[in-house]
């Protein structure tokens, strides 16, 4: 059995890493907070509905009211269990300190809450405001989720990303200096780019010594930049084979310490046009578990 799993897991799943951490059962309740994202002035990523966190509370509602209606669900599958506050939709650092401070206070005043999790870019944490990260990291458990999607310059200029692969190490460096953890957004599949272009990216983050990843598959949804630029270039979209023989590859890169917080994406099937495949999401989970156990490989075996 793999170190870090304690079921039939060949990769270091974040339930393992909540429940060594934490002791029992802990799970993230996602947050939209209002905020917005600098990447809108020039239109955001091309693949952005303008709605990232789909999954994340009422924005009608305030932070107490969404945190307690997503618990209460929750709980009805898992019950006594700690939560992480997870700022989910836009970019959650993007606003003056004191608006931060009463936002994620008020999640962190909330009982058995032991963590927070933070989703932004790496152009958007201003000095201030690190430093204040990494005052609550001494606080409570604290986790950044940082988008990079890919390290290719060529494919950060086509999706509009709009900041450079410098800008995003430089954060990552002054967040681990700080003894901050941080998670990093991947995509797969974006246009053009080989399977050696993503296994390069993989390779990267391995050596920046960050603490979790998010592996997503590119899908592309309605009313997007990416909808219309998929209709008339007509890329390659990976198929579920694909995706599969890509995801193994680059666990086998990664630093079996490294925890993996996705693997796959869960696209609402009302905006969802490419691909289809996505919708079966424990199908593609099952599906990287039993290509593992075939090639008899794990997370970090050629690192």
């Amino acid at each position: 059995m793999f170190k870090y799993s304690s079921d039939n897991k060949r990769y270091h799943t974040l339930n393992y890493f909540y429940k060594k951490k934490f002791g029992k059962k802990t799970f993230k309740v996602s947050l939209n907070a209002g905020f917005s994202c600098p990447n809108y002035k020039t239109g955001g990523c091309i693949f952005c509905s303008h709605q990232s966190g789909d999954f994340a509370g009422n924005p009608n509602d305030d932070l107490f009211t969404q945190f307690n209606e997503i618990k209460t669900m929750m709980e009805n599958k898992w019950t006594n269990s700690y939560y992480i506050g997870y700022f989910q939709a836009g970019t959650n650092t993007f606003a003056p300190l004191s608006v931060l401070k009463d936002k994620y206070e008020t999640i962190l005043n909330i009982p058995n809450v032991v963590g927070l999790s933070i989703a932004t870019r790496s152009d958007a944490i201003k000095e201030d405001v690190m430093d204040y990260l990494e005052e609550l990291n001494k606080k409570t458990f604290l986790t950044i989720e940082l988008g990079l999607q890919s390290i290719h310059e060529k494919t950060l200029k086509l999706i509009n990303r709009g900041h450079s692969l410098e800008n995003f190490i430089n954060c990552v460096k002054e967040l681990k200096k700080r003894n901050i953890n941080v998670v990093v957004h991947i995509i797969n599949g974006l246009p053009w780019e080989t399977k050696e272009d993503m296994i390069e990216t993989v390779k990267l983050l391995n050596t920046l010594n960050i603490d979790g990843i998010k592996i997503h598959m590119l899908h592309i949804l309605k009313d997007t930049f990416l909808e219309n630029y998929y209709q008339k270039e007509h890329f390659h979209i990976l198929t579920k084979e694909e995706y599969i023989d890509i995801v193994c590859e680059q666990l086998r890169y990664l630093n079996p310490k490294v925890v993996i917080h996705r693997i796959t994406g869960d696209p609402k099937k009302e905006d969802l046009i490419e691909p289809t495949w996505l919708l079966k999401k424990f199908c593609v989970l099952n599906d990287i578990d039993k290509e593992m156990k075939k090639r008899d490989i794990y997370q970090g075996d050629l690192t």
